[in-house]
């Protein structure tokens, strides 16, 4: 293994997009999906976004696109799927990731180790390597009209 490279990654969506909510791959029936042009995973995306920081490769919207009708209505996993592809292609590898959630609701913590393992299958790392923590806004924002994700991403040189 090389060099260890570190990512920092934001996202925060409106609550208000087409079927369910998405949160890191992990589908959460009972409230409305999330806007934008993807599927609005907000834990996804900030994922990418800080596997593409540690990278020096730019953001989402940069190899993601909103103007791009190829990816219109993509997953989260999907992008996070192809972003470790993109990643691979240029010899990094995501080593660990670490997610918090800024949002009144859902409830995070009983479908945390859920969303840990699918988060992780995208990563193609262990569980282990994969933290999913969780805060309210107190009303500082955020609440009740959408969801934040703050993610931090190591990456190994391969």
């Amino acid at each position: 293994m090389g060099e260890l490279l570190v990512g920092l990654g934001f996202d925060v969506h409106r609550f208000g997009g087409r079927g369910s909510l998405f949160l890191g791959g992990v589908e959460f029936p009972d409230l409305p999906g999330l806007a934008g042009h993807s599927d609005g995973d907000a834990v996804c995306h900030a994922v990418a976004d800080a596997l593409l920081g540690a990278a020096v490769l730019g953001d989402v919207g940069q190899h993601f696109p909103d103007t791009d009708p190829e990816v219109a209505g993509i997953s989260g996993i999907e992008l996070l799927t192809r972003t470790v592809a993109l990643l691979a292609e240029r010899s990094f590898a995501p080593w660990s990731a670490d997610v918090t959630i800024v949002a009144d609701r859902p409830a995070v913590a009983p479908r945390r180790d859920e969303m840990r393992g699918v988060l992780a299958g995208a990563l193609g790392i262990p569980p282990g390597r994969v933290s999913v923590k969780a805060t309210r806004p107190e009303g500082l924002g955020l609440s009740g009209d959408g969801i934040g994700c703050l993610a931090l991403a190591v990456l190994a040189e391969t």
